[in-house]
């Protein structure tokens, strides 16, 4: 193994060559995300990027769903040297500015964007974040995330939209660690010791004066496992917002989760209440290539060069029938303190979870 440009840095954090993991974890991941919207519920980009160096895999999707209609591209590669560029086939990241500006380009028939992120407030390093399978972490990462604005221009399907910052919004992260990516690993002696269930709610949300960064994770018997609640303000003071509960409305028969009300606690003693509607989504396991995805998975080796795309109609049996049993992507539109705010829901309700009265993995919402 040769040295390459990155050891040149004064980057290093363990006694190797920036060209190596310190993990030998097949599953050793690095990905960005990022959402936008207009406002209106009417358009939702999803979009991101990942490098799976011990699998030698970097691939990139963005999907945007317009009325019941949901575009999917996707790029995938071998993964060569480590270095700063993020790119892959017709897609590419530019970091202009860290942790501030961010262009992202898409080049595709089917879907194409110009895009420039902009930060609204500081970035947020969110509690660390580790998921069991019995004895083994299957996730373990670092993450952060951030609110802001875009600008620029996308083309979905032939039809153009501009991207007027004034309007569009959305959030972002980066994360790195250990996830479960690429093809499944044998089940071994965990098929022995299937899960109940998952529990996950993720709300970074965009304040004039504010940002709100929220995620709980609970076993089914609604033991939390993640617990993570800030407030950031714009001249970067942080408050911690203590143990968040969580009111959930979710639609009859279903799991959609039509409404929430948090429930946050200042460091001073008072309450903070936070109402939630949900607008469009995405489910993340329809075309964007989360778990359960079934015509493509993140960390995939599909062969040099490859891309492919999709529409998927959102009314369609198969596809709805695919929705109780992913992490969904929603549109958030919040009120706090009389303050309008916007951002993402992000919400999970997988099997079994005793608070919300789920039972099993079948039953829905009364």
């Amino acid at each position: 193994m040769k040295p390459i440009d990155l050891d040149e840095y004064p980057v290093h954090q363990a006694p190797l060559s920036m060209a190596r993991m310190t993990s030998t974890d097949r599953n050793f991941y690095d990905r960005c995300y990022f959402n936008a919207h207009d406002r209106t519920g009417d358009v939702f980009l999803v979009t991101g990027l990942g490098v799976y160096p011990n699998l030698g895999v970097v691939d990139a999707f963005a999907t945007v769903r317009t009325a019941d209609s949901q575009v999917a591209v996707r790029f995938s590669d071998a993964h060569g040297e480590t270095s700063t560029k993020a790119e892959v086939g017709g897609y590419r990241i530019e970091v202009v500015k860290p942790l501030q500006t961010i262009r992202v380009i898409c080049e595709h028939d089917d879907l194409a964007f110009d895009m420039t992120w902009n930060g609204a407030f500081d970035s947020v390093l969110e509690e660390h974040h580790t998921l069991m399978a019995g004895p083994r972490a299957i996730l373990d990462a670092t993450r952060f995330a951030q609110v802001g604005s875009w600008s620029g221009t996308m083309n979905v399907g032939g039809k153009d939209l501009v991207v007027d910052p004034a309007v569009w919004t959305g959030t972002r992260d980066r994360s790195w660690g250990i996830r479960p990516v690429g093809e499944p690993d044998p089940a071994g002696r965990m098929v022995e010791n299937p899960t109940d269930g998952h529990w996950w709610t993720y709300v970074p949300l965009r304040f004039d004066d504010f940002a709100l960064m929220v995620i709980v994770q609970e076993s089914p018997d609604g033991y939390r496992t993640l617990n993570h609640a800030t407030r950031t303000f714009r001249d970067g003071r942080v408050e911690q917002l203590g143990w968040p509960r969580t009111e959930i409305k979710y639609r009859t028969g279903t799991r959609h989760p039509e409404s929430a009300r948090l429930h946050l606690t200042t460091p001073s003693g008072e309450a903070l209440v936070v109402d939630i509607d949900t607008l469009g989504f995405v489910a993340l396991n329809v075309g964007a290539g989360y778990g359960g995805d079934s015509d493509w998975t993140h960390g995939e080796w599909r062969g040099r060069n490859w891309t492919s795309s999709s529409v998927y109609d959102l009314t369609d049996p198969a596809i709805t029938a695919k929705l109780p049993y992913g992490t969904i992507d929603h549109i958030a539109r919040a009120t706090c303190n009389g303050a309008e705010g916007w951002g993402m829901f992000e919400h999970a309700a997988m099997g079994r979870h005793d608070p919300s009265g789920f039972v099993g993995w079948l039953d829905m919402a009364p």
